[in-house]
């Protein structure tokens, strides 16, 4: 973790910062916008890409897809332009949670993966570019999107050690866990075999 280097108004602006930009719903908004049926009526109600893909619409898909992982670099990147690195680690935190608990949507979000690679890229760019490298793989490999975000989130914090940023590896650690919290029902069908694959209907 970096040192505290920033007053505590600063540090409530960069977490509120973050967290209105990590609560925009990307995948409600495009669905909504294309008139495609809402991704919380459909497959496993998650706001994500891989739920928007369920629409049928591959182009929703993948403009959720960087969206909601351009909202977590922004939150990194324009906090780093105004404050000290322990309030850019806040306001990532911030843009995490806000994902996964906006206030538009009754606290009902997403699972953080796109936002968790943004957030990775923009605050330690090797460290990022490696984890999505692990995460584009496995998705390719098994064509299970939650295996390959569980694997890629668990190798962030292994990439903060090897590319010597001692300082990330802290919130690598915290995100990932909550990757995994989110995902646990996930876990459940995956240890079962039911977990469906990338492009399913279900």
């Amino acid at each position: 973790m970096p040192g505290l280097e920033s007053g505590a108004g600063a540090l409530a602006l960069a977490a509120l910062l973050g967290y209105l930009l990590g609560a925009i719903p990307f995948g409600v908004v495009i669905t909504w916008a294309l008139g495609l049926a809402d991704p919380r009526s459909i497959g496993s109600g998650n706001i994500g890409a891989t739920n928007v893909l369920r629409t049928g619409n591959k182009g929703a898909a993948l403009a959720t897809l960087l969206l909601d992982g351009g909202k977590g670099a922004a939150a990194v990147l324009i906090a780093r332009a105004l404050y000290p690195e322990d309030a850019v680690q806040l306001a990532a935190a911030a843009a995490f949670l806000g994902h996964l608990y906006p206030v538009w949507l009754g606290f009902k979000g997403g699972k953080g993966v796109a936002t968790f690679l943004g957030i990775s890229l923009a605050l330690a760019w090797p460290v990022g570019v490696s984890v999505c490298a692990v995460w584009l793989v496995m998705a390719l490999g098994s064509r299970i999107s939650s295996l390959a975000a569980l694997v890629a989130a668990a190798t962030s914090v292994t990439f903060a050690w090897v590319y010597d940023r001692p300082d990330v590896m802290m919130l690598c650690a915290v995100l990932a866990a909550l990757v995994f919290w989110r995902h646990r029902a996930n876990i459940a069908r995956l240890a079962a075999g039911t977990e469906p694959r990338i492009g399913g209907k279900h």
